[in-house]
């Protein structure tokens, strides 16, 4: 009977040279979120801030001096309406953010988010007739958002808003303005979480009545994400997520077999906030739990970690 090789477990320098997954910089997204006012902190995200204009730049030159290569932004308007105008207007608070952002740092990947939750009144992800989101009224309001975005120098157009069909509107929209090389990060398997509550904090994006369980998918669901998948691929995803992470692990790892696409994990707000709030009461080892938890993204298969740890584990990571 030949043994398993134990030794190897007994010497930190060798389980360091034969361990199956790695974390690199160029694997991690830094979610921002823009603000059209001052600068403020999010009390539910320790140390997250909503960023002014003014502060963006001082902001960034941690992000790119940390080592990141992209980030994600989700803007806060000082005007929301019915329609969620602002998330299409060409001086929107994130088309503004965009164009500042690729002045100072062109090699900086900006990934648009494209929603309409922050931006609407009501805080729904789409157009709302009798309390009910209605999905085709909403999809060219998402099409002029993604374009929107492109012209002011986005690279990656990032629909988190779940709406049947979105892929394909926007891919279509893309192609017929000239922007055939803005990437679609499609949010394929978003499910309606708990976990989005310090988020809708930060981005001022609860919703007024109801819940998002109509468009957001049942957590209950595994079969479902494989479809939904495969959907937004056929509809010209070039890159696919699920969201969120750590509670769907198997998820991820379903997902990742069934699909040569490249594949995001998004560690939402959620995780970020029970982890540093453990990690402030003493509870857990901050650095330990962070690393731990990223490299079990990788591990069931996910090449891009999108996460509100981003800035602090590329420091980690380059004190490894």
């Amino acid at each position: 009977m030949i043994k398993r090789p134990r030794r190897l477990r007994k010497n930190q320098q060798i389980r360091d040279l034969v361990h199956e997954v790695s974390i690199d910089k160029s694997d991690l997204v830094y979610p921002m979120f823009i603000i059209d006012g001052e600068t403020e902190d999010i009390a539910s995200m320790p140390e997250i801030k909503r960023y002014s204009l003014n502060d963006l730049p001082k902001a960034l030159s941690e992000v790119t001096a940390a080592g990141i290569k992209a980030v994600l932004y989700f803007g806060i308007p000082k005007h929301k309406d019915e329609t969620g105008s602002e998330a299409y207007n060409y001086n929107g608070i994130v088309q503004r953010g965009i164009r500042l952002t690729k002045e100072l740092y062109p090699e900086l990947i900006v990934i648009a988010d494209i929603c309409l939750c922050e931006y609407t009144s009501h805080g729904h992800c789409g157009i709302v007739e009798n309390n009910c989101v209605i999905n085709d009224k909403t999809l060219p309001l998402l099409v002029k958002a993604s374009v929107s975005c492109a012209e002011a120098g986005a690279d990656i157009v990032a629909p988190s808003d779940m709406m049947d069909g979105r892929i394909a509107a926007i891919r279509t929209a893309l192609d017929e303005n000239t922007f055939e090389n803005v990437l679609i990060m499609s949010y394929s398997v978003k499910y309606s979480s708990a976990f989005y509550g310090p988020f809708r904090d930060a981005a001022d994006s609860a919703p007024a009545f109801g819940s998002r369980k109509s468009y957001q998918m049942d957590f209950r669901n595994k079969k479902e994400a494989v479809m939904e998948t495969r959907l937004d691929i056929d509809e010209g995803a070039d890159i696919i997520m699920v969201k969120p992470a750590l509670p769907y692990l198997d998820v991820v790892k379903t997902v990742s077999e069934n699909f040569s696409a490249p594949l995001a994990a998004y560690h939402v707000s959620g995780e970020y906030s029970m982890i540093k709030a453990a990690a402030q009461n003493g509870w857990i080892d901050e650095k330990a739990a962070v690393m731990e938890s990223l490299t079990a993204m990788k591990r069931a298969g996910a090449k891009i970690l999108i996460t509100y740890y981003a800035v602090k584990a590329a420091k980690w990571l380059g004190e490894m």
